[in-house]
């Protein structure tokens, strides 16, 4: 079952805030609709945990033990600090959260701009183009983008990490 729409279900409208637009304004489907309030109950769901950990309810780093790759050659992995950015950026400490691990900043607004727009989708019916466009697309770009990102921010936190040595 494909998520699109077809032309039956379109109408020239104008777009969420009001503006002219040249596109058509789509009905989704229920299964829309389910998969969008499925992706806003994983973000809140991700974003509740990490609060829970940060007030100390559950414990979130135990389990990982310490970096193998740090223990090794001394230096920080490309995960080293993502939980602690992560925890920051739930308890409102964005520039802590952008100085520790940069990569874990920018994963953490994803999800929270995924889960704003999932959760407009799910309630409203509001369609977004760019997920109208194949999945092989979105994909490649959304793979060569977390590479980027990641390497982005391991090389931030290896600098830092070097400077202090050195």
């Amino acid at each position: 079952m494909d998520l699109k729409a077809s032309k039956a279900d379109c109408k020239p409208g104008k777009s969420l805030f009001g503006f002219a637009s040249g596109s058509l304004r789509c009905r989704v489907s229920v299964r829309y609709r389910v998969i969008a309030g499925l992706v806003f109950a994983l973000a809140l769901v991700f974003f509740v945990y990490m609060s829970m950990g940060a007030r100390g309810l559950v414990e979130i780093g135990p389990e990982y033990g310490m970096c193998g790759f740090e223990q090794s050659y001394g230096l920080p992995c490309p995960g080293c600090f993502w939980t602690r950015s992560t925890v920051a950026f739930v308890e409102g400490r964005v520039w802590d959260s952008l100085y520790l691990q940069p990569a874990a900043f920018v994963f953490c607004v994803g999800i929270a701009i995924s889960g704003v727009f999932s959760l407009l989708s799910a309630v409203l019916g509001i369609r977004f183009p760019l997920l109208d466009r194949p999945l092989g697309v979105i994909m490649k770009y959304l793979i060569l983008g977390v590479v980027i990102v990641v390497l982005g921010g391991w090389a931030v936190t290896l600098a830092r990490a070097l400077s202090v040595k050195g």
